[in-house]
């Protein structure tokens, strides 16, 4: 049980490092934050604005009707899809958050697709 606590402890100060360096800089530009959150199964992911605190615009592996994909494909179907929704609300730019995840794999494969699609971070 100790080694658990200690895994969870590590991640949450991954995370809160992450996000205090992402606050700075969205302060200093206003842009809205990309946040992604994992899990075994699914794959979240939606823009945030901080100023206001408001959910923008949302996308999860749900929306997506083939399950016959692999995780990675998912990721890359999620990143089109929230790119779509964000031009289409005017949203070009943004900060993205990956959290306490490396920036390796299904993190990884959203954010080369969100780029692809047309947003700029």
């Amino acid at each position: 049980m100790k080694r658990v606590k200690i895994k969870k402890d590590r991640k949450i100060t991954r995370q809160k490092r992450t996000r205090m360096k992402l606050l700075e800089n969205t302060r200093k530009s206003e842009r809205p934050r990309l946040s992604v959150f994992r899990s075994n199964k699914y794959f979240y992911a939606q823009i945030i604005d901080d100023a206001k605190g408001a959910t923008l615009v949302s996308a999860d592996v749900k929306e997506i009707k083939d399950d016959k994909i692999t995780k990675t494909s998912q990721a890359v179907e999620i990143g089109r899809i929230i790119a779509k929704r964000a031009i289409e609300k005017n949203i070009k730019e943004v900060v993205f958050d990956k959290g306490a995840y490396k920036y390796h794999g299904r993190v990884k494969a959203f954010a080369v697709s969100a780029r692809e699609g047309g947003l700029d971070f």
